[in-house]
């Protein structure tokens, strides 16, 4: 097995700060993974270039800037990568992008709307871009119809597409299922990555089960630190994979291991835990991006959090709806008055 790691600390763990990352703070991250020799690093709002907005949080510098930072940091052995959301990143961030260094671009959409995807994987495709198809909330839909989103992706140009597990709602049998029914269906020279949140402390288990299956591309976050209670530890994925003889190619697992030290002392307040809000997100099977804002909307309104979370997840919310959270918040604090 050869597996392809992604880290996703500047994009993913956006979550975690509340968006506020710096120049300092991206440059001090990408400077530590170019050490370790990662060979992939997505830099980018969390939700994606053009995500700085009301809906889903403000960042404290422009992601541009950011990536621009990132990229004279890392050595010219490590490629970068970042997140666009179809009815958010536009074709002109794009460019920008791509022109300040970006190599690979990663179109995101919900599980059952990959057609939304396919302009931006053809301006992917047109700039000489890797382009990769990520679908997100993954657990929502059945092996089967979730590898005829991934067709529809590989016909529209995507060179990678990605099982993830937005809610980390899945168990390791379950992400397998999926990576094998994608990798039965797509041609042998498309890729399969996963993409999991720690929400019931499986992310990494779930990782080593997609590799398994036949997925070649992994996503981690130094000390995990990303949306909800995390994504899969990219130090300790890089440990299990090679306990369970995988090929990471030239990354250095020491150094991997010292990145996530200095990033744990950097970004210490907000790293993620696996507490009884996350949880409740991996067993509602809800976006793990709503954590903040379910915290704060609990606040507000004075209804516990894991009210709002579970009947979030039982109206079955996806991302890009983060302004339910406070509609459903108000609601049962109405019911609660009643």
């Amino acid at each position: 097995m050869s597996v392809r790691l992604v880290d996703t600390t500047l994009r993913d763990g956006s979550h975690a700060v509340a968006h506020a990352y710096t120049v300092a703070d991206v440059g001090a991250v990408a400077q530590a993974l170019g050490a370790a020799r990662v060979p992939l690093v997505e830099v980018a709002h969390g939700d994606g270039l053009g995500g700085s907005s009301f809906n889903y949080g403000f960042s404290a510098v422009d992601e541009l800037e950011l990536i621009a930072a990132a990229r004279e940091q890392l050595p010219a052995s490590s490629e970068l990568a970042t997140l666009v959301l179809p009815g958010i990143g536009t074709a002109a961030l794009l460019d920008r992008a791509a022109d300040l260094g970006v190599s690979t671009v990663r179109v995101a959409t919900h599980c059952t709307e990959a057609d939304i995807a396919l302009e931006h994987l053809a301006l992917a495709r047109e700039r000489g871009l890797c382009a990769v198809g990520f679908l997100m909330m993954s657990h929502m839909l059945e092996p089967a119809p979730l590898a005829e989103q991934a067709r529809v992706l590989e016909a529209g140009g995507a060179q990678v597409v990605y099982v993830v597990d937005s809610a980390g709602a899945m168990v390791p049998e379950q992400v397998a299922a999926r990576v094998r029914a994608l990798r039965a269906a797509l041609a042998p020279a498309t890729a399969v990555g996963v993409h999991a949140h720690d929400n019931l402390g499986l992310a990494v288990g779930n990782t080593l089960a997609g590799v398994r299956a036949g997925a070649t591309w992994a996503d981690g976050c130094l000390r995990g630190l990303g949306a909800g209670a995390g994504n899969a530890a990219i130090e300790a994925l890089a440990i299990a994979l090679a306990r369970d003889g995988a090929q990471i190619g030239d990354v250095d697992r020491l150094a991997l291991v010292e990145a996530a030290r200095q990033a744990a002392q950097r970004f210490a307040p907000a790293l993620p835990a696996l507490d009884d809000g996350s949880l409740l997100l991996g067993y509602a099977g809800v976006y793990s991006s709503f954590l903040l804002h379910a915290r704060r909307a609990s606040e507000r309104y004075g209804v516990p959090q894991g009210d709002i979370l579970l009947e979030l997840g039982r109206r079955r919310v996806v991302g890009g709806q983060e302004d339910m959270i406070a509609d459903v918040a108000l609601e049962l604090a109405g019911e609660r008055e009643r």
